[in-house]
């Protein structure tokens, strides 16, 4: 989980599962949750957030709706993907 907006970390993310392939393998689940580029109205940070839709509830759902249903047989470990810095 990470505080950003479109083309910040998440973007990054899928650039780089799209770059090596992972995307095409199947079962891999991403979803970017980011802060909408539209004017918000000053308040608590917790109302502004569950307005953005990045409070907990909201953060539980999509994890929760990104899960497959369940089927009672375990997913293939093929969706595992391992994210190391390049060396520069």
């Amino acid at each position: 989980m990470e505080e950003g907006s479109r083309g910040g970390f998440g973007a990054m993310v899928l650039h780089l599962l799209s770059e090596t392939g992972a995307l095409d393998a199947g079962g891999v689940r991403v979803r970017t949750l980011t802060l909408p580029d539209t004017y918000q109205d000053h308040d608590s940070p917790e109302k502004m957030y569950a307005e953005a839709g990045l409070d907990a509830k909201a953060i539980v759902k999509a994890a929760l709706d990104a899960l497959p249903a369940a089927s009672g047989k375990a997913e293939p470990a093929s969706n595992v993907v391992s994210v190391r810095r390049r060396p520069r």
